[in-house]
This record gives C-alpha cells, structure tokens and sequence, in this order.
C-alpha cells in the first residue's frame, strides 16, 4: 500500500504492532503490554496528525492510489448492479460509470466518475476525466430515472472534464451546461457525494442535486491547486500554497454552504478501511434517500422549488457598508 510522507511514522508503528502478534502467536510469549502501548501510542499520534492537516494534506488523501473509487464503493453496497453504456450519439465513455442497483430494499440510479486502479485501468478510464459523451451518456440514465422516479446518487471523483481539443470539439462545454440545466428541474430525489476529487465543472455537471454529501477527506474546488499555481505563479509546484488559498475541504465548503453533510472517514482515512467506509457510505444514503423520497411524494412541487431555491444562494453575498457610511445627508 502506498503510504504519504505524513502517514509513515503511524504505518511504521501499525506494522511494529503486527509482527508483534505475529510473534506472539508463533513463539508463544505474552506481549500484550507491548501490543496494547503501541496501539494507545497508534490512536494517540493518529489523533494529533490527522487533526492538524494542512489543505495540501487532505489533497493528497483525496488522491491516495488505495482510496476507494466509484465501482468499489458500488461493488460493496449495492446488490443487482446492472450498467448502462453510451451516448446514444457518439460512444461509450468508460470514465463515467452509470447503472441501476439495489440499496437495501430500494432501486437507485448511480452516476459516477471511475479514475482506474492499474495502469492500464487508468488509460481506459481516462483518469477519471469524462468527455461530452460522458455526460450525455449521465444526462441519458438520469432522464431514464426520472421516468420511473427512480432516486439518483452521483459519487463524484474527478480531477475535472477532459480538456483535450477533442473533447471540445465534440461539445463539452455544452455537454456540461445541458446536464447542469437538467439537474437543476429532474422530478426525482437526487444526491450526490465526493468521494475523493470534485474537481470544477467536470464534477458540477453530476452535482447540483437536492442534497450534497462530501466524505471527510476529499476535496471539492473550482480548479486543481497545481493548475491554480500555474495560473497564479507560473509554478505548478506551488500546489500547497494554492490550496490553502482555495479551501477546498470538506470542511470549508460546509462552512460555504456548498454541501449539506460531512461523512467521517475511518481513523486515517477511507483508503485504511474501504469496507468500514463503504458502511458509512452506505448508512448514510439510506437515510438521506429515504428521507429524500418522502419529502418528493408529499409536495413534489415544493421539493423542486427547494432545489431551485437552494442553487440559487450558491455564491450570493451581501455587502456591508462601513459605519457612519451615510448617516449625514449632503446638501
């Protein structure tokens, strides 16, 4: 497993903890105290870190190589998964995942974005960055949801849309700004979660829902800190720099109001315990669907006003004038 400069100290002392039980067991010695100090000191120094993480930090959690993706999270809380492919217009985009499933005893639509494991996985993935076809292919699968309303979960990880010319070509600009306009009027619940990257329009297109769920350690942001110090700097290795300045944690866009709930991750994040995540992941939708659903069947008018009302404070600020600011008339 791949292990962050900032994690070491923590992995090292783990696996001191496990050649210890290992040893226990083959030699037959009692270690217990050992055993139980390293785990008192594990918790301890696990709190003090990931406490204290800078934005550039949770970054890199948000990118880990072990976190789990889209099809991890599907394979391990849904039954009866059955996928769709394409566009019905150009092709199949492999980097946009799109199915129905069972959650529980309830039918939902999933719509995600899938970055690959291997390399391999990566290139036919294409990173986890859609083109055009990618959202129509979405836009397709939702509007089919909405004709059964059916809900609608979006698991959002994306560095952001492909920007190849060919994408633009094929129209990915209004490819986004179409399923931005859907979202916005679907007559169905939806919600939508960042499980790793929410990265500019290319993870907005899946994410104006009636209610948006970020987990601990990811990150949701206009532009990746490295392209933002480029812009800024002409120095892409101002990454950490930038992304305090962007506050782009789960953390910040709450305090923003741009999502509705924080999901903690396991103790040292998701990529540690995928199953235990993907318990809470799974905890969690089934309350919020429920609720969702409820809320749709008894005004469906009004749900979908809230939804409208909702985006539409995304970014409103009022301005305060200075004191004594016109207290004295002119004359």
């Amino acid at each position: 497993m791949a292990v962050l400069d900032f994690e070491k100290t923590i992995v090292d002392l783990q696996e001191k903890r496990k050649e210890l039980l290992v040893q226990s067991k083959s030699e037959g010695k009692d270690y217990s105290s050992e055993i139980e100090l390293l785990a008192k000191n594990i918790e301890r120094l696990q709190k003090k870190v990931f406490d204290n993480l800078t934005r550039w930090q949770v970054v890199q959690l948000s990118r880990h190589p072990n976190r789990p993706y889209c099809l991890d999270y599907i394979d391990l809380i849904l039954s009866d998964w059955f996928e769709f492919h394409g566009d019905r217009m150009h092709s199949d985009d492999s980097s946009m995942v799109t199915g129905l499933g069972y959650l529980g005893d309830q039918v939902i639509c999933v719509v995600g974005q899938h970055k690959g494991r291997s390399t391999k996985e990566k290139v036919y993935r294409n990173f986890g960055m859609p083109n055009p076809e990618g959202y129509r292919k979405a836009l397709r699968v939702m509007r089919l949801a909405e004709r059964f309303q059916i809900p609608i979960v979006c698991l959002i990880d994306t560095p952001g849309a492909f920007p190849g010319v060919e994408a633009e070509d094929r129209g990915q600009c209004s490819a986004i700004s179409e399923n931005l306009i859907a979202m916005s009027g679907l007559q169905t619940p939806t919600l939508s979660v960042v499980i790793g990257e929410g990265g500019s329009g290319g993870a907005l297109a899946i994410g104006v829902t009636d209610y948006v769920m970020m987990l601990e350690y990811s990150v949701y942001s206009v532009i990746s800190p490295e392209s933002c110090a480029a812009i800024l700097w002409k120095d892409g290795s101002e990454g950490p720099r930038a992304a305090e300045l962007l506050k782009l944690r789960a953390k910040d866009a709450k305090t923003f109001g741009l999502v509705d709930e924080i999901i903690q991750e396991p103790p040292g994040g998701a990529h540690r315990e995928p199953k235990r995540m993907a318990e809470l992941l799974k905890t969690q939708l089934e309350v919020r669907i429920k609720k969702l659903s409820a809320d749709f069947q008894k005004d469906k008018q009004g749900f979908l006003k809230a939804r409208y009302v909702k985006w539409r404070k995304v970014g409103r600020y009022i301005l305060k004038q200075p004191e004594g600011y016109l207290e004295k008339e002119t004359v």
